[in-house]
């Protein structure tokens, strides 16, 4: 069984036979000139070596990449992300740390190198881009693991189909690139992608961690349709329609290279039991190919605001969006933003105040009347020719127009506002990363999301609001967070920006998370999505019938990954060669 630290035999207890070598604690320096910064569990230095040799061999030296000093960990953009470590981390550089990073070039490279960390029982951690910033970026959960970059070379837009409305895209095709090949092949005037606030990340990457948007297609998962995934062991499938050969595909060419059925993307469930979901957030395949459904230009656009002056209509608020939302008169993704979120991309803390201490209501409150706006801000948009777009706007208005104070804005009465002229873009499918600039906020900002999920009432909402906020002054940060409105449940994402060059700052924002994870869940409010160093803690809220649902995913995983070689640790899901006890992030 795999521990993190000691130097004693590797035992198991029940599950198969793990290496026999002995191991490194975790954050030793290896002593061997060209050992990487942390070997992987289970593994010396001279199999180490011969690993990455053979790496080499199948997808050439270039696309190999042993992390051997931490001057290689010097990645902090965004813009220039790191594909070895946690660019915004909580913990010290080093900890979730790749021992090497691989680019396979193509679906053979990803079997074989599957078929190779089995051979050695290394670990490999897949990622597309390397910037699910505020969620671990690209660092492995298993310190040591081999980082396999998906994005480097396989970044093909292999197929937009117009009459469908649908694309099929590898792993590094950014939400960006989608875009500018709907401009520059003259498609914009007929589809949309939907994006999420920043541009630089992988539409599959994305997809499959189930992020949103902001159009009508905003829950991105439920816009995918077929995949193309290599299993632990190597072997390949399609899924949905794409398990149906293609009656007119070469049988000559490898299966990868093989035409689709037609159908491919545009029937998501084929026949028999649905298997798409288990490779979300999951352990059990390396998604090669996925297909995501484009929205059809809707033939008419216009975007707005709304502010609302304080935080005693924020339950009125939300009481007029349910409805609103459930009987789509909001047609797409809304947002109700505090007013410290459209700050922030405004300018840093100092520009509003000199205080180090989270602002006080009458700072908030003055930030509001500098920028025009309200303490919460709802930005949405209507979609249609413009008869429906009008009538859907008189609705809009008339509900938001019972909030005492609430004003209303389009984009060309606000041109100074600068979050307005963002999301104008965003909610139209136009890509950017301009709204990474609330990181700044602090200096040398990091950031992690927490993101509970609750019902689209104003009691929540306001539970949610007087309790993260407290968390966050009590620890010594200003609440920055945002109410994203699904069909009929809200994502509240809390953005905690630290100073990640800060070790106090690091310990208190790591220490606030966890917090709020044991808060909400006592309120039976669960998290959809997290960082690394709360996998574990998140997976053992969902705790139903004695932990059934984790007893169902490690069964589903000792079935397709024996030896427990992908992505061990990944939302709490432990291998039984891994003892998940000894894995646990300190706090």
């Amino acid at each position: 069984m795999k521990e993190p630290q000691s130097f004693v035999p590797e035992t198991t207890t029940g599950g198969p036979t793990a290496p026999s070598a002995y191991r490194k604690p975790n954050g030793e320096k290896p002593s061997v000139a060209g050992d990487p910064i942390i070997l992987p569990p289970g593994i010396d230095s001279p199999t180490f070596k011969k690993f990455t040799q053979q790496l080499a061999d199948i997808v050439g030296r270039d696309n190999v990449t042993v992390i051997s000093k931490d001057e290689e960990l010097y990645q902090e953009s965004y813009l220039d992300p790191s594909k070895a470590h946690d660019m915004f981390h909580i913990l010290e550089k080093q900890y979730f740390v790749s021992s090497a990073v691989v680019a396979p070039r193509d679906v053979p490279d990803v079997q074989a190198i599957m078929r190779l960390c089995n051979e050695f029982e290394v670990p490999v951690w897949p990622f597309s881009i390397g910037r699910n910033v505020g969620y671990g970026g690209a660092g492995p959960r298993v310190p040591g693991s081999l980082g396999m970059d998906m994005g480097r070379n396989m970044n093909k837009i292999l197929n937009v189909d117009v009459e469908g409305a649908y694309a099929l895209v590898e792993p590094g095709v950014t939400f960006f690139d989608l875009h500018d090949y709907l401009v520059k092949n003259n498609l914009r005037d007929r589809l949309w992608i939907d994006v999420p606030d920043l541009g630089g990340g992988s539409v599959l990457g994305n997809t499959c961690e189930r992020g949103v948007g902001y159009t009508p297609y905003g829950d991105h998962w439920m816009m995918h349709c077929g995949m193309e995934v290599v299993l632990p062991d190597g072997s390949l499938i399609r899924t949905g329609m794409g398990a149906l050969p293609d009656p007119n595909a070469d049988p000559n060419l490898p299966p990868h290279e093989q035409t689709a059925n037609s159908c491919w993307q545009l029937f998501n469930y084929g026949f028999g039991p649905y298997n798409d979901g288990i490779f979300t957030q999951s352990s059990l395949g390396v998604i090669t190919k996925m297909g995501i459904w484009l929205m059809t230009n809707p033939g008419g656009y216009q975007s707005y605001l709304i502010t609302i002056p304080s935080d005693k209509e924020l339950h009125q608020a939300i009481e007029i969006i349910r409805p609103l939302r459930v009987g789509m008169v909001l047609q797409n993704v809304p947002t109700l933003r505090h007013v410290l979120m459209d700050a922030a991309v405004m300018g840093d803390k100092t520009t509003y105040s000199d205080s180090k201490k989270p602002l006080t209501d009458s700072e908030i409150d003055a930030i509001a009347k500098k920028l025009n706006l309200g303490r919460w801000n709802f930005y949405g948009a209507l979609y249609g020719p413009e008869p429906i777009r009008e009538v859907m706007w008189q609705v809009v208005k008339a509900s938001f127009g019972n909030i005492p104070g609430a004003k209303f804005y389009f984009p060309e009465e606000m041109p100074d506002n600068k979050v307005l002229q963002i999301r104008n873009n965003t909610l139209q499918g136009i890509p950017s990363v301009d709204e990474l600039k609330w990181v700044d906020w602090l200096p040398n900002g990091g950031h992690l999301f927490f993101s509970p999920i609750a019902k689209v009432t104003g009691d929540d909402a306001l539970a949610q609001y007087e309790l993260t906020r407290r968390r966050s002054e009590e620890f010594g940060f200003d609440f920055i967070g945002t109410f994203v409105v699904g069909m009929r449940e809200m994502h509240h994402i809390v953005c905690i920006v630290y100073d990640r060059k800060d070790a106090d700052s690091r310990r208190r924002a790591h220490k606030l998370i966890s917090t709020l994870v044991d808060d909400a869940a006592k309120l039976g409010w669960g998290e959809y999505r997290t960082h690394l160093a709360l996998m574990d803690q998140i997976a053992e809220t969902y705790n139903f019938n004695d932990n059934a649902q984790m007893k169902l995913n490690e069964k589903i995983k000792n079935a397709l990954d024996p030896k427990g070689i992908l992505a061990p640790g990944k939302n709490g899901i432990w291998p039984s060669t891994y003892d998940k006890k000894a894995w646990r992030v300190p706090i």
